[in-house]
C-alpha cells in the first residue's frame, strides 16, 4: 500500500515523539499523530508524507486510553503554548521521564536512567513571566496572544491557564490603548508598525513589572498607557519601554527606559532575595525551581569546604543557593555584564559576598583565571542555554579536572550529546533526575551528576 497524503488509516499508537505527538507505524513507516495517546487505536488522516516519516491527526479515537482527558483550554490545538492538555498529569510525567531516559540512551549511549521525575503540586498558572506577541489583524486592529504552533500567526486569547489570572486585564489594557489612540502593531513582513510584544514579570506576591517592546524609541500617549495599565493591575510596580528596532525574532532589544515606577522587581527563591530587571534570566516556575536546585545541591555532595565554579551563573541563583546550602566558596562565571552586576548585588543583600565571587567571562576564560590563581574547583555546575555546551566549554571543564560536575539542562537531547562527549573524556554519569518545570508542555528539566573516573577508581 502506498502511503499518501490525505488518506485515512486505522493505526495503533505505541508511544510518543519528543514533542508529545503519538507515534504509530504504517507500512513500516513512522507516523506522528497529533492528538493521539500511547495505547490508543485511531483513525488518522495523513497531512504530510515524505520518504522517512508521515504526519497526521487523529480524526476519530476508536479505543481511547484511560489517560485521555478533555482539554481544559479552549485554545488547545490552536495555540502553540501547550502540547499535553489532552492527557492526565500522571501520563504526562510518565511521558517526560521516558523521554529523558530514551534520549540519554539513544543519543548519549548511556545505560543510566532517571531516579525519579518530580512533578508539580499544581500544574496550573505557575509561570512568573509572560510574553504576548502583538500582530496586526485583518480588521486593522491588533491581536495580542500567543503564536500558533510552528508559526508566527498570533492567536488572540482571553485567558491562559499557564499564566496568573492577573495578566489578562493588562493584556486587554494594552489593546484598549492601541485601539483608542490608533497605535499600530508591528508587522514582521513589512517591518512597519510599533508594538511588538507585551512582556510581564510577576513575583509570588503578584506584584508585576510590565514591559512594552516597541519598534521605536518612544510611544505616543505614554502617560495614558501608564494610567490604563495601573488601573488594570493593582500590583503593578513599574512600566518599562524596551526598544527593539532590529529585523529579528529575538524579543528584547538592548535599550530600556522606565516610563513609570520601578524598572526592577523583587523576588524570593530558596530563601534568598533577588532583584530582577526585564532582561534578567530567571526560571519561570519558582516552586519547581527550588526542587531542581535542591537536587543539584544534593548531587554536588557539599560538605562545607568545597570550591564550586558555577558556569552560566546568570544573576547568581544557583551560585547563591549552593553557597547558602554548604559550599565553602562559589565562583560564578557569566558572559553578560549586567547579570554579573546583579549577581554581586544579590550576594551582598544575602550576606554571602565573602563566600562568593562573580566575574564576566566565558568558560575558557574562567579556566585560565582559576589556573592563574592555582585553584582547582571541587565541583563545577553548569546550566547552559538550550544549545548545550560547546566543545570549548567541555574542554575547559576537563582541563580543570573537578572531581564532580553537575549539569542542569532544559533540553535532554543536547544534554545526552554532551554526556557522551564528557564520558569519552573521563567523566562518568552516575545520577540523573527529571523535574517538571513546565507542566502541560513537552519541556522538561534534567539534572545529571558526573564523577571524574580517576577519582572514582581512586
Amino acid at each position: 500500500m502506498e502511503v499518501r497524503k490525505n488518506t485515512v488509516h486505522t493505526l495503533e499508537v505505541t508511544g510518543y515523539s519528543s514533542d508529545g505527538l503519538g507515534v504509530a507505524r504504517l507500512e513500516g513507516q513512522v507516523v506522528f499523530v497529533a492528538g493521539a495517546l500511547a495505547g490508543e487505536r485511531c483513525r488518522v488522516k495523513l497531512l504530510k508524507v515524505n520518504k522517512k516519516a508521515a504526519w497526521g491527526k487523529a480524526e476519530e479515537i476508536l479505543a481511547p486510553s484511560p489517560a485521555r482527558r478533555a482539554p481544559d483550554c479552549p485554545y488547545f490545538g490552536r495555540c502553540g503554548g501547550c502540547q499535553l492538555r489532552h492527557m492526565s498529569y500522571e501520563e504526562e510525567l510518565r511521558f517526560k521521564r521516558d523521554k529523558v531516559d530514551g534520549v540519554l540512551a539513544r543519543v548519549g549511549g548511556l545505560s543510566l536512567r532517571t531516579e525519579e521525575i518530580l512533578g508539580a503540586a499544581d500544574p496550573l498558572r505557575y509561570r512568573n513571566k509572560v510574553q504576548f506577541p502583538v500582530a496586526p489583524n485583518r480588521e486593522g486592529g491588533a491581536d495580542i496572544g500567543f503564536f500558533r504552533a510552528r508559526s508566527h500567526t498570533v492567536i488572540p486569547v482571553d485567558d491562559c491557564l499557564l499564566q496568573p489570572a492577573c495578566t489578562g486585564p493588562v493584556r486587554r489594557a494594552l489593546g484598549e490603548w492601541m485601539a483608542r489612540y490608533q497605535v499600530p502593531a508591528y508587522d514582521e513582513q513589512s517591518r512597519t508598525g510599533l508594538i511588538r510584544h507585551l512582556y510581564l514579570r510577576l513575583n509570588r506576591r503578584e506584584e508585576m513589572l510590565c514591559c512594552v517592546v516597541a519598534n521605536g524609541p518612544a510611544l505616543p500617549r505614554e502617560g495614558e498607557l501608564v494610567d490604563l495599565l495601573r488601573a488594570a493591575a493593582p500590583g503593578l510596580r513599574g512600566v518599562v519601554l524596551n526598544v527593539n528596532e532590529r529585523d529579528t525574532n529575538v524579543i528584547l532589544g538592548e535599550r530600556c527606559r522606565t516610563l513609570w515606577g520601578s524598572g526592577t522587581l523583587e523576588e524570593e527563591l530558596c530563601g534568598l532575595r533577588f532583584t530582577l530587571s526585564v532582561p534578567s534570566f530567571f526560571q519561570v516556575n519558582l516552586a519547581q525551581t527550588e526542587r531542581l536546585y535542591a537536587r543539584a545541591a544534593e548531587f554536588a555532595r557539599l560538605t562545607g569546604g568545597e570550591t564550586v565554579l558555577d558556569l552560566y551563573c546568570g544573576i547568581g541563583t544557583i551560585s547563591l543557593a549552593l553557597a547558602k546550602w554548604g559550599a565553602g566558596r562559589v565562583l560564578g562565571a557569566e558572559i553578560v555584564p549586567a547579570a554579573v552586576d546583579d549577581a554581586r548585588e544579590n550576594a551582598r543583600r544575602a550576606g554571602l559576598q565573602d563566600r562568593t565571587e562573580f566575574f564576566c567571562a566565558d568558560a575558557g576564560q574562567a579556566a585560565e583565571m582559576l589556573a592563574g590563581r592555582g585553584l582547582r574547583p571541587d565541583v563545577i555546575t553548569v546550566d547552559p542555554p538550550r544549545k548545550g555546551l560547546s566543545p570549548q566549554v567541555i574542554g575547559a571543564i576537563v582541563s580543570m579536572a573537578p572531581p564532580r560536575l553537575v549539569y542542569v539542562s532544559c533540553d535532554p537531547a543536547t544534554l545526552a550529546r554532551d554526556a557522551a562527549l564528557l564520558a569519552a573524556r573521563g567523566y562518568e554519569p552516575v545520577r540523573a533526575a527529571a523535574v517538571d518545570l513546565f507542566p502541560r508542555t513537552a519541556h522538561v528539566e534534567t539534572v545529571l551528576r558526573f564523577d571524574r573516573r580517576e577519582e572514582r577508581e581512586g
